[in-house]
């Protein structure tokens, strides 16, 4: 079920009308602060001006970690930087291994491979670096899991300094020190740090010097790492980003940017002021494709070279990377969506888990986040290769991912991650034991609907570039601080325009007067389902966007909807229908309301034929053929027997007759009967 409900968030207006005047913040800028929880002054100053970084001491075992990486450093012992592929893993590593190699360490790093090795340590690796001559591990962005490694380092007299931000097993390892602000024993109210701002505290602890001079060499890497990890955008994560955002684009303008982040922006198209959400969407996927398609050694070379030749070549070869990395994102997608499709056992399960045979463990993770976007529910997307099987899994806001794999923990080879995404292994074999099991979970927790939150509803006449303004002092936006989606209800179509090519869609969208152009970018013309003269409620955000030296307010659309459906009786009948879908147990009060007569096949046979079929979702048809909300189920349970009876067939999203009609009996239908038994 991928529809989602639109929550309209509410704030108290007298409530921000005060704290507007006492905090000097536009009105439109505090209700939205308001609306999002900040009901004090304290709470406010705090988010948009504190400017205090948490005391590095203060995690545990930081005093224990620095007290033997000074050693090893004073005494030349050979240290190795343990990080991870990813962009958190990455720039973890960059940040710790430049600290220390300027500061007189004789240092290394070492990254698994994510194919060969997987996650985080492994015993090969460890008997690897003590040839090497390491006898002082620091792990970054992993280590929290590894208890049988780090007593296979202990056994070869490697010391390991754990550094991480995951969360913490029944056991801690068995190192010199660990240092996650996950452990019971921190008492800290902010913890939500990535790896690379656990990194980060490890050398202020070690410079004990002031952390802004720290975040003047290393705020880039950092603001780009913690972004990349999609961790709250709040506390001191709020504090870094903003702080390190700054020092990128100065040292941008400037020419004193790093080279490896320089030709990395420039290869991308960056060409104006870095945000947090262009550092998201065109170079954390960067850096994170040089790992998931090949090495991200590469990417770390990026980071650390001073060649602007040698930059720009890793910088064009990581691009290479992110393009083959969409590509294969986008063939498993569209195999594992076929495949969930074809198998109702799988589709209409709480949990989806879907696998395939050799399926690149770069991309999984991908693959499972738009599946999840897709059908509105936790995804769990498995390459099998063998004996052994990796999975990744996303989840919706409501059901942690973290959690259920626990409940699962005694067929798990591994398993590991946060409440919205999550790692495991598991044995080929267990499989399906593994689905039942997360399924059984699913069915006794409470029930997570997907829903689309909205900051306010907006008067289309109030759109300008001054509210646009206005809501800057909110950024930088992420996760838990996200970019303000905002409500336009009741808003007639009044003109539909390809572009791009027939790529997207240009809408003219009016009410009471006003009319405003709004963008619907990568949907075809003949993907559309809505007409010239449907109200329609829109899901939008807004941007800057300068032409021709002109600067206006473009308006993007995030989700749109019919008005006169109720988002309440569509979300109960969607829910009825799953529950008939997943076999459970009905009563005859909800048989009987599901159970179509033929008149209402009929009709809806006859409206199919005289529109040469349907192409949009079973929502929008229960709309045209005038039905109410509550109908739906019965409309999706006609139309899963007519494909069932080969009334009609389905292929690209559209409902359409065969060439050839053949008169068939509704009793004959599998489904039918099972609602009359």
């Amino acid at each position: 079920m991928n529809r989602k409900k639109w929550i309209v968030s509410e704030g108290n207006r007298d409530i921000a009308a005060e704290i507007a005047e006492n905090c000097g913040v536009d009105p439109f800028a505090a209700y939205l602060l308001v609306a999002r929880g900040l009901t004090d002054e304290f709470l406010v100053e705090s988010f948009l001006y504190d400017t205090d970084i948490i005391d590095p001491f203060s995690l545990p075992d930081m005093e224990k970690a620095c007290e033997r990486i000074k050693s090893a450093v004073e005494n030349g012992e050979k240290i190795t930087v343990f990080g991870d592929y990813d962009a958190d893993g990455v720039t973890s590593t960059a940040l710790l291994y430049s600290y220390l190699s300027k500061n007189g360490a004789n240092v290394d790093y070492y990254i698994p491979d994510r194919a060969g090795e997987g996650y985080g340590m492994n015993i090969d690796a460890i008997e690897s670096l003590k040839e090497r001559g390491t006898s002082l591990i620091i792990t970054v962005d992993n280590g929290i899991s590894a208890i049988e490694e780090i007593e296979k380092a202990k056994e070869l007299s490697i010391d390991v300094v754990v550094t991480d931000h995951h969360q913490v097993g029944e056991v801690l390892p068995d190192a010199v020190a660990v240092v996650d602000p996950h452990r019971k024993d921190c008492d800290l109210e902010f913890r939500e740090w990535a790896g690379v701002g656990v990194a980060f505290k490890l050398i202020s602890a070690l410079a004990d010097c002031d952390d802004y001079d720290l975040l003047d060499e290393y705020g880039d890497i950092l603001a780009i790492g913690t972004i990349a990890d999609i961790v709250a955008l709040k506390g001191e994560n709020r504090i870094l980003v903003r702080s390190g955002l700054s020092v990128l684009n100065d040292a941008y303008q400037s020419g004193t940017l790093r080279k490896g982040l320089k030709a990395l922006i420039d290869e991308s198209g960056t060409n104006k002021n870095m945000t947090s959400m262009s550092a998201a969407f065109r170079i954390a996927p960067r850096i994170n494709a040089a790992g998931r398609m090949g090495s991200a050694n590469r990417a770390i070379k990026l980071l650390l070279t001073d060649e602007m030749d040698e930059a720009a070549l890793l910088a064009n070869e990581i691009g290479e990377a992110n393009t083959e990395r969409q590509s294969t994102e986008s063939g498993i997608t569209e195999f594992a969506e076929k495949y969930i499709e074809d198998h109702p056992e799988i589709k209409f399960s709480r949990v989806i888990v879907v696998g395939g045979e050799d399926w690149h463990q770069g991309v999984i993770g991908i693959v499972a986040s738009r599946l999840c976007e897709k059908y509105g529910k936790p995804c769990i997307v498995i390459s099998k290769s063998g004996d052994i099987a990796k999975g990744s899994g996303r989840s919706v806001e409501g059901f942690s991912l973290y959690d259920a794999l626990s409940y699962c923990k005694d067929i798990l080879v591994q398993y590991g991650g946060h409440k919205l995404a999550a790692g495991l292994t598991v044995e080929t074999k267990n499989i399906d034991e593994f689905r039942k099991l997360i399924n059984e979970y699913a069915k006794n927790s409470e029930a997570v609907l997907p829903v689309l939150k909205l900051d306010c509803k907006l008067n289309p006449a109030s759109v300008s570039l001054d509210l646009l303004s206005s809501i800057s002092i909110l950024e930088p936006f992420g996760a838990e601080n996200p970019q303000p989606l905002f409500g336009l209800f009741g808003m007639k179509i009044t003109g539909i325009q390809p572009v791009g090519g027939n790529k997207h869609i240009r809408l003219t969208v009016n009410k009471n007067g006003v009319s405003l152009p709004v963008m619907l970018f990568s949907v075809a013309p003949e993907d559309f389902p809505f007409c010239v003269s449907d109200v329609v409620d829109l899901a939008i955000r807004l941007s800057q966007n300068e032409y021709m030296g002109e600067t206006k307010v473009s308006i993007q659309v995030k989700d749109i909807k019919l008005s006169a459906m109720n988002d309440d009786e569509v979300q109960k009948s969607l829910m009825l229908y799953e529950s008939f879908r997943r076999g459970e147990a009905l009563t005859e009060e909800q048989k009987k309301m599901l159970l179509p007569d033929r008149e209402f096949c009929g009709n809806v046979y006859r409206f199919l034929r005289a529109n040469n079929g349907f192409k949009a979702s079973e929502e929008i048809l229960c709309y045209r053929l005038g039905l109410k909300e509550e109908k739906l189920a019965v409309l999706k349970i006609v139309l899963d027997m007519f494909l069932e009876l080969q009334v009609i067939n389905f292929q690209n999203g559209k409902y359409f007759l065969p060439a050839e009609q053949k008169k068939v009996v509704l009793e004959n239908s599998v489904l039918y009967q099972s609602l009359l038994n």
